[in-house]
């Protein structure tokens, strides 16, 4: 058997599966009618078929004598993509449609129906649709459809795109109306396919194949869009909460881990300052830093009066140096002067008094506010205190000389 058919089986095989749809496709076109078999006019089947070929003589002499002008009646060419669906004197003569190619039909007798097999589209218009919840929503659909048979698709029904158009709109209704709005946002797939499904099924004896069915657009009503709008805000600023609350327990730990590490090292604290100081200043920024003020200095204060109570006058000059400026490059300082005072008492008594710690603390400032003030795209204004000030505020006086001595007063 030759695939023309297996082709013509296989349809005459699904016509006869549709027994629930009204088909007027002929099941048999091999068998004859009873001889004693009459049409409604009262004309026998012997009749019609011995009429039938009476002019099918009287159209071949037609054909013969007017050659070749005749061809341009007689011949037809059918495209690959679709099928032709011929009828003689008004009854299909083929149980199966003819084409592609160059086909013949007989003049006078015979009349053609093209059928195109290709896949057709369409958008189906919005449809207000009621769901489940008694919610409306506006719904967009397309349909991807093809004819499988084309001898169905013009005997038992008279448009056959018209007609899936039509019933494309109702099925969309009918099957939204049975699902609640959240199943028609969560589940378009599921829902698309159970068209697509109803809608086969239904046009399966147009001889139509609905191949897939797609929802574009689901419009809510603005005064619901709103209202989940506002849910879903709800919700975000909720989770927020949670994770910065949850940030800032995390944060308080460090902190606290932090703290306890400066209580043992205080020094450590004027360290992580000079360190902010040093990201403030490289940054191109508008900002006005007063570096360390005086209360925190005041942490030092106790300390600093202490040494200079129990050390005798430095001999060497402070750190303004020669020139009574703040240069303090020419100024050395050892590692014994950042020693506590008990530390202190331990050195060698040949060994020059330990000088204040203020001078290395001033002696850290300068390469930060050099950098700071040097570069041409910082526009930060950075206010330190002069060496005078500290100098004043920790126990030393100037003699108008360069050279600075305790201030007796201030131990009294």
């Amino acid at each position: 058997m030759d695939d023309k058919g297996v082709i013509d089986a296989d349809l005459n095989s699904r016509r006869r599966q549709m027994k629930r749809g009204f088909s007027l496709v002929p099941e048999r076109f091999s068998t004859p009618l009873p001889e004693h078999f009459s049409t409604r006019g009262g004309f026998s089947v012997a009749a019609m078929l011995l009429c039938e070929e009476v002019l099918k003589f009287l159209s071949t002499v037609f054909v013969l004598v007017a050659f070749p002008f005749s061809l341009l009646f007689c011949f037809r060419v059918i495209p690959q993509y679709e099928r032709a669906v011929i009828f003689r004197l008004g009854r299909l003569i083929s149980s199966s449609a003819v084409g592609p190619g160059l086909i013949f039909k007989l003049p006078f007798l015979d009349r053609m129906r093209r059928v195109d097999l290709r896949t057709f589209t369409f958008d189906v218009p919005t449809q207000e649709v009621l769901t489940k919840d008694s919610v409306t929503v506006a719904v967009e659909a397309v349909v991807y459809y093809r004819i499988f048979d084309p001898i169905m698709a013009v005997v038992n029904v008279e448009n056959a795109n018209r007609s899936t158009r039509l019933l494309a709109q109702t099925t969309l209704r009918n099957v939204l109306g049975t699902v609640d709005l959240y199943s028609l946002l969560t589940d378009l797939e599921e829902i698309a396919a159970m068209m697509q499904e109803t809608l086969d099924s239904a046009t399966d004896t147009w001889g139509v194949k609905v191949e897939r069915v797609e929802i574009k657009d689901v419009r809510l009503p603005l005064q619901l869009q709103r209202a989940m709008a506002a849910e879903a805000e709800a919700t975000r600023e909720a989770r927020a909460k949670v994770i910065a609350a949850k940030g800032e327990e995390d944060a308080s730990r460090s902190l606290k881990l932090a703290a306890q590490e400066i209580a043992i090292c205080p020094i450590a604290l004027q360290l992580r300052y000079l360190q902010t100081l040093a990201s403030i200043s490289a940054e191109k920024n508008s900002t006005i830093v007063f570096p360390l003020p005086m209360d925190l200095l005041s942490l030092f204060r106790s300390a600093l009066l202490r040494r200079c109570v129990t050390s005798p006058p430095p001999s060497n000059r402070l750190p303004p140096g020669k020139n009574g400026g703040d240069d303090l490059a020419e100024v050395a300082y050892s590692s014994e002067s950042l020693l506590p005072s008990s530390q202190s008492a331990m050195a060698s008594p040949a060994s020059p008094p330990p000088e204040p710690r203020w001078p290395a603390m001033k002696h850290s400032y300068r390469p930060i506010l050099t950098r700071g003030t040097t570069i041409s795209t910082n526009d930060s204004i950075v206010f330190p205190l002069s060496s005078t000030e500290i100098v004043k505020n920790y126990g030393y006086e100037d003699d108008n000389n360069g050279d600075y001595h305790p201030n007796k007063s201030m131990f009294v």
